[in-house]
């Protein structure tokens, strides 16, 4: 069975903002996809994430501070749920659709760290495999196409619908349906098998940025370094580690 004809799940984080290394998750969606694109199976989470989140992010989500600490939960034990759940689904050999999957799985690797939670990377079994990413593979699939490529700009460009923007739970169905759609036009995406998928993505990822780092040290900053790993940015091991890839490599695009 090709992909795009199989089952699939789906992964977001709503978050505080855009530094992987310091910025919190506030809510989360994993959701299960049947072939025929419906939910069969769903859980998200609100956090109180600890920490004061900033009004720019709150009102792209709609979750302030206020709300945050009354609603959500403690952030330790649903980092811990959110990375067990993750974790079985690709032990299981389940595909995973996150948008600018090296941004969420990169996020929550360091909230795990944070929360003294093992991370994706280091649970025995788990491999961070297979992971589609719509964004690296519309990038890789239609590179000249003109255009933004969020997950709104791509859901208009697939015929997707959009239920509600920046809730995790929307943003992950849409995200799988456009993956889905992607596969289904592009048959040297569509027809290939989930290892070798991964190959692509990761050399195509890494591809995207080096083209975005040669754009950004032409045209605004001689220095800009684009994290190239794809789906996840390794942590760095101390603080006076390499120094920290721009957030353009890794911000969700808005």
């Amino acid at each position: 069975m090709r992909w795009p004809s199989g089952p699939m799940a789906a992964f977001d984080l709503e978050t505080t903002g855009i530094d992987i290394e310091s910025d919190r998750i506030v809510t989360a969606a994993l959701v299960f996809l049947e072939p025929d694109g419906r939910v069969s199976d769903e859980r998200t989470w609100m956090l109180d994430p600890g920490v004061v989140i900033p009004e720019e992010a709150a009102a792209i989500h709609g979750i302030s501070t206020e709300q945050a600490r009354k609603h959500g939960v403690p952030a330790g034990p649903a980092v811990a749920e959110i990375s067990t759940a993750v974790a079985q689904l690709l032990r299981v050999g389940t595909p995973l659709v996150i948008m600018n999957a090296r941004y969420d799985l990169s996020l929550l690797d360091r909230e795990c760290r944070r929360h003294q939670v093992a991370p994706l990377s280091a649970r025995q079994g788990a491999r961070l495999h297979p992971v589609i990413d719509p964004l690296v593979l519309d990038k890789h699939a239609d590179r000249y196409r003109k255009g933004r490529r969020t997950l709104q700009a791509l859901c208009a460009h697939y015929g997707v619908p959009l239920d509600s923007a920046h809730d995790a739970r929307s943003d992950a169905v849409a995200a799988a349906r456009v993956a889905r759609r992607i596969g289904e036009e592009h048959p040297s995406i569509g027809t290939v098998g989930l290892a070798e998928l991964s190959e692509v993505q990761v050399r195509a990822a890494a591809a995207q940025s080096a083209s975005l780092q040669r754009f950004l040290r032409r045209t605004s900053d001689p220095s800009a370094r684009i994290a190239s790993a794809w789906p996840l940015i390794p942590a760095q091991r101390s603080a006076e580690g390499p120094a920290k890839e721009r957030s353009e490599s890794i911000a969700p695009p808005s």
